[in-house]
């Protein structure tokens, strides 16, 4: 329990300063303008963020290590947050607004279910990793053709398998009788992967309350 709470507050910090940047986006105009004149902080955050996953994912000293750890998952956030900002501020307000509320309760009510079903998860990461190739291809390809219900069918096929992936890693956190699960050792590791399911599902959701609106 000490671990999931652990887990849990780290989660929270992180959600909470991208919560805080992504305002600053939509309700701040000088940032906003300041960003889009400045496209080179796009391409350093975007490249810090992936060099700091990168060490938190393939180096278990690093994620171990306080507060090397802690050092390191905080410039991952801020820079995501950037990125998730930047990316925000070309939707509308309100679509932005309607998808952080229904990226959160679905969130909580994908979190109660991992914690109450009896059904394991854990042994589905293969099949889903396998998903996520098809969706990479699917993505891409959506991207050279350009067509609004194809882009519509790719978000809500990411926000399915990035559902799955959340009550995957929530009962890899847990433990117990779960076939698989993660080292309390690893709080930094369980706590950046929930940030990027919660992360992921919501920028599915917004591409599609955005495309509705449209």
């Amino acid at each position: 329990m000490g671990f999931i709470r652990k887990v849990y507050g780290i989660l929270m910090l992180q959600l909470m300063v991208t919560l805080g940047i992504i305002a600053l986006f939509l309700y701040v105009t000088p940032v906003r303008e300041y960003s889009n004149q400045n496209p080179w902080m796009w391409y350093l955050a975007l490249v810090l963020t992936f060099v700091t996953l990168i060490m938190l994912a393939c180096c278990p000293d690093i994620r171990r290590q306080f507060p090397t750890n802690f050092i390191v998952l905080c410039v991952f956030t801020v820079c995501e947050g950037f990125l998730l900002g930047a990316i925000s501020s070309h939707y509308d307000q309100d679509a932005v607004l309607i998808a952080v509320g229904i990226t959160a309760l679905v969130s909580a009510a994908l979190t109660l279910f991992a914690f109450q079903t009896k059904w394991d998860f854990t042994t589905m990461g293969g099949l889903l990793f396998v998903f996520l190739i098809v969706l990479f291809v699917f993505g891409i390809l959506c991207a050279i053709i350009q067509n609004r219900y194809a882009t519509l069918a790719y978000a809500a096929l990411g926000a399915l398998l990035f559902s799955f992936y959340l009550v995957f890693d929530t009962q890899m956190m847990i433990g117990g009788r779960h076939k698989y699960s993660i080292s309390p050792e690893e709080y930094i590791f369980a706590a950046l992967n929930l940030y990027l399911d919660i992360v992921q599902l919501f920028m599915f959701i917004l591409t599609i309350v955005g495309n509705a609106q449209d």
